[in-house]
């Protein structure tokens, strides 16, 4: 293998994100999206990869390089049967493919992203890295729910975590920002962007998550409710007369911030709150209450934590988020700096005081810097 450069797609329903990355030096030469697929002139995502095509052609780093080693596909769930980065076959497809129903918003479009890439460069290898992947090491009495065994297991119902790419680095990144290596260091990662995910990582190795079946369970979310009462569907069902559609569209939808309140913006919520907007603080109380559950409830999992992460749009850029989550938690080490916390930086950087004894970190997630190397470590082993 002559290249060095691996191409990270990630294939969405309505949108093809690209970009590419010189592994030899670090920088990143190209990248872009694609959206609006089956509107206008980008009738389906064959042509929007010939677009994505096209775009680095104009910039000389066309598909034909002999400089590109790889393609890396983001595909959502793995299930329980892709735990690690998988070299793509017309196998590995179908399997993928036999994935669908546990990902029905999702899986289909990296479907077809992975073969429109393999028509474009049959030669080339193809590497699936999964999102699900880093959860796999939960153990089973975290991964299970606490429901008939023969029919969870018939219907494949269990956890399985999402946003593991970036669960994955940043806690990784995090070890690294405190100087020692991730199997000495104990991390509660915060993932906190429209979806909202959190991890407990114990030397290197996720033991929890907040995510499950789906990435609806968990943390509150821009549109997404989280935890909730199973038997809310069911009250919904019998009393409101709602249909399953209904109520899936509702907890996925029109909940979390938005159903809270209307918005799904932090900063538009932070600046109704400063002008005193009651259903504005409330939704931001109750997104800041869940967070500081599922922190004690991860200080009891691993029992000793050494750092705390947040990552991901509102992990990385609300301050205000970030000092009312860790507020009061001085009985578990956390001492958040306030200068420090106010602070912007694009660099992962410590925003606890020097006497904390939990390491309070903002790490920005590089999901495309996790998939190109976990995609180029596998073909060039």
């Amino acid at each position: 293998m002559n290249g060095s450069r691996v191409l990270v797609l990630n294939s969405g329903s309505s949108s093809v994100k690209y970009q590419l990355l010189d592994m030899a030096d670090g920088s990143r030469p190209a990248s872009g999206i694609v959206e609006r697929i089956g509107e206008g002139p980008v009738a389906d995502h064959a042509a929007a990869l010939k677009q994505v095509a096209d775009e680095l052609a104009a910039e000389g780093l066309g598909l034909d390089s002999p400089e590109l080693a790889a393609v890396g596909h983001r595909v959502v769930h793995g299930g329980t049967r892709f735990t690690e980065p998988t070299l793509i076959t017309d196998e590995v497809v179908g399997e993928i493919e036999k994935l669908i129903p546990l990902a029905p918003l999702h899986n289909p479009a990296n479907v077809t992203g992975i073969k429109v890439a393999r028509s474009l460069r049959p030669d080339l290898p193809q590497v699936a890295v999964f999102d699900t992947a880093f959860h796999s090491t939960i153990p089973e009495a975290a991964a299970r729910y606490a429901i008939d065994v023969a029919t969870a297991d018939r219907w494949g119902v269990r956890r399985y975590g999402f946003h593991g790419t970036s669960h994955a680095y940043v806690s990784r990144a995090t070890a690294e920002l405190l100087g020692r290596e991730p199997a000495e260091v104990n991390t509660i990662v915060l993932h906190l962007g429209n979806g909202a995910s959190a991890s407990a990582v114990r030397g290197g190795r996720c033991v929890e998550t907040s995510m499950g079946l789906t990435p609806l369970e968990g943390l509150v979310m821009g549109t997404r409710s989280g935890d909730i009462d199973p038997a809310a569907i069911f009250h919904l069902s019998r009393v409101g007369g709602m249909s399953t559609d209904e109520i899936d569209t509702l907890l996925n939808k029109r909940s979390g911030l938005a159903g809270l309140c209307g918005d799904n913006d932090m900063r538009e919520i932070g600046r109704r709150m400063g002008e005193g907007d009651r259903a504005a603080q409330l939704a931001f109380d109750i997104y800041v209450h869940r967070l500081r559950k599922y922190v004690g409830a991860y200080t009891a999992v691993l029992g000793r934590v050494d750092a705390v992460a947040f990552t991901a749009g509102v992990g990385e850029n609300s301050p205000a988020v970030r000092e009312a989550a860790m507020r009061g938690l001085g009985a578990f080490g956390i001492e958040v700096d306030g200068v420090r916390n106010a602070l912007r930086s694009a660099s992962a950087r410590l925003i606890s005081t020097e006497a904390s004894r939990v390491a309070v970190a903002v790490v920005p997630t590089d999901e495309e810097l996790e998939i190109a190397s976990q995609t180029f470590d596998l073909v060039s082993a």
